[in-house]
């Protein structure tokens, strides 16, 4: 956990390890769905995200949030929340049927938790008649 007065340039630094660990667990996520590799143009990545320090209207500090936008049309696809009490909860958009469930379409993936028990799971929402 970093003090609330660190600069964004520390804070980027000192949660580049779980920042890493969570963009994998969200790949990893998107991967157990059962999409094929040309399927999914964009993955999250730490250093392509975008950074700001976003005070926590319950505790007063200032938590790093990430931004991932996408390349094309510029709006956002995911964000990633380091919380002062050192949890953390990100998702990634997704949005595309899903590849093996034919009334399903996955919305994107959630991951949250503590780094040391990270918790994941994919949004999911009925096809439309």
């Amino acid at each position: 956990m970093m003090s609330s007065s660190a600069s964004l340039e520390d804070q980027i630094q000192g949660n580049r390890s779980v920042g890493v660990a969570i963009c994998e667990r969200l790949g990893e996520e998107i991967n157990k769905l059962g999409f094929q590799a040309s399927d999914i143009k964009h993955y999250p990545h730490y250093d392509e995200a975008t950074f700001l320090l976003i005070k926590d209207p319950y505790t007063g500090l200032k938590n790093l949030t990430a931004y991932w936008y996408s390349l094309a049309q510029p709006h956002r696809i995911g964000l990633m929340q380091f919380n002062s009490d050192g949890s953390v909860y990100a998702e990634y958009d997704v949005v595309k049927p899903h590849p093996t469930k034919t009334h399903w379409f996955v919305e994107g993936v959630t991951v949250w938790g503590k780094l040391a028990q990270l918790k994941a799971e994919a949004k999911l929402l009925p096809m439309p008649e």
